[in-house]
Formats: C-alpha cells, structure tokens, sequence
C-alpha cells in the first residue's frame, strides 16, 4: 500500500479525468486521505499527520520535480512536431517518465513509514481484510471466463488509456492495440498474482510495526515492488517496457495528423498547467479557487 498511497498523487496529476490539471494537483492531497480511509478508519491525529505529510510532500514535487516535467514535455513536443518518432525516440521519452517516480517514491517513505507504524491491531485487521476484497474485485472484473475474453478486456482497457494522448485511434491502430494485447499472455494473471504478493509482504511486515526494523522493511518494500512480487512479475515488467515502447512507435508510425495534433494538445495542456502552478501554502491554495 505504502507506494500506491503516495503514487495516486502523480496519477492524479498526469492521468486524472479533472478538467483542469492544476485543480486536480491542489487537491491530491484530499484525494490520498480519501484512499486511505477507504482501507482503514482513521483516527483523527493519523488523519492530521498525514496531511501534515502529504502538504509537504506536494510542496517538494511542486518545487523541484514539476519544472522536470515541463522541459520533459517540451522535448515530447518538439520531437512530435518535428516527425521524430522513431523506437529509440519513444524509449528515450519512456526511460525519462519512469525516472520521474524513484524520486517521489524515496520522499515518501518516511510519511509512509509513519502511517504504518501508527496502525492499531484492528486497523491492520480492517487493511487485511479490505485489500483482499480489493483484490478478489478486482480478479473477477479483470479475469474473464476464457483468454479470449481477457485478452478483448486488455485490448479495451489499452486502446483507453491509448485516446487519452492520442484520440480516437484508426483503423490500424486498433488491429495493433489487438494483436498487442493478444500477445500479452497471462500477463493480467501475473498483474494480479504480484499484487497480491506484495500486499501479503506489507501485512508481514505490519507484524513487525514496532520494532526499529520497521521503516527499513518498508523501505524496501517500495525500494523493490517488483522483486517482492515475484519472479513471474519481474519478467513480465521487463517484457512490457520493451513491449509498451514498441506499440506507442507501431501507433505513433500510424498516426494521422489528427493523432499527432491531439498529442501536441495535451502536451501543451499539461506543460501550461505545470508551468503555472503556484508551489504556495495551502491557504493561500485554498482561497485562490
């Protein structure tokens, strides 16, 4: 839980449906708080400290890593503009954008740490209990009655994910997306098995929450995600990062320029609204809406 606590803050920046980029930045913090009481009832004072935590985590990405972002992007567009698409191009643009998240995920050990080691017996009972129907909910939405079904839901789920940057895909377009997502395998399975790995590492380590131990294990269980989750899981990662880049080239080299204009579009939109935030203190955030 301790990295995906703290990374719904970068997805809530990037990803998020929120009209406004800024608006959805302001308020992650809420939103974090949000998650987390969706686990574990929280008491007042872990609330407190946790929004302590997080104000000053935001206020770091705002000041130092958001300015990264921005020449990022601009790189992005100029490479779009100038037809530079190439596989090595797009694996540059996916190496940089995965060196966004140590980083963040470095800061936010010790909030996580804390949050943690304040958990009561019953709070670590609510959390076990929680994240397993999580799980089982999520491995009956994803997991389809044979294969084929799975690998149609993943196509789906891609070809989403996909529109965000680029729009409505073509034709061709989609056929990759499809053959893409057929080729995956059990990759969903393995997604699913290695979370439910690393969930039962954090509830060991939860047993040990009072020992001077504790910050290392968790530590180390944000340091090494994928090697927690498993042999299965490392490979598949280190499949898809090869796999992933080769599908953005295969649907970037068969854009139209409808694609590449709404790529341009959203670069633009969320480099304006990185350039603008204001790295400030929460009153003033919350009496500038």
């Amino acid at each position: 839980m301790g990295r995906y606590l703290f990374i719904t803050l970068f997805s809530l920046l990037v990803l998020a449906g929120c009209s406004s980029t800024k608006l959805a930045y302001r308020y992650a913090d809420w939103g974090i708080v949000w998650w987390v009481d969706d686990y574990i009832p929280m008491t007042s004072e872990q609330e407190s400290r946790l929004e302590r935590d997080i104000r000053n985590l935001r206020q770091w990405h705002c000041s130092t890593e958001l300015p990264q972002y921005s020449q990022w992007l601009t790189r992005l567009k100029s490479d779009v503009r100038s037809g530079d698409l190439d596989e090595s191009t797009v694996a540059w643009h996916q190496e940089k954008l995965f060196a966004f998240f140590p980083p963040l995920m470095d800061r936010a050990k010790p909030a996580a740490a804390r949050l943690l080691a304040s958990l009561t017996d019953e709070q670590v009972r609510q959390l076990a209990e929680n994240m397993k129907e999580s799980q089982q909910e999520l491995e009956d939405e994803l997991l389809a009655d044979n294969p084929e079904q799975t690998r149609a839901a993943r196509a789906e789920r891609t070809t989403e994910r996909v529109e965000r940057w680029l729009g409505p895909l073509n034709d061709s377009q989609l056929a990759t997306v499809s053959r893409w997502s057929k080729a995956r395998g059990k990759q969903t399975e393995i997604w699913l098995e290695g979370r439910r790995n690393w969930q039962e590492a954090l509830l060991d380590a939860l047993e040990e929450r009072d020992s001077d131990r504790f910050s290392d294990r968790i530590g180390y269980l944000i340091d090494n995600n994928e090697e927690v989750r498993g042999e299965r899981y490392q490979q598949m990662m280190d499949d898809s990062r090869t796999a992933i880049a080769e599908l953005m080239t295969d649907l970037l080299q068969q854009a139209d320029q409808r694609h590449l204009d709404h790529l341009l579009g959203r670069a633009s939109e969320l480099k304006g609204d990185f350039d603008t935030l204001a790295c400030v203190g929460e009153d003033t955030e919350n009496t500038s809406n």
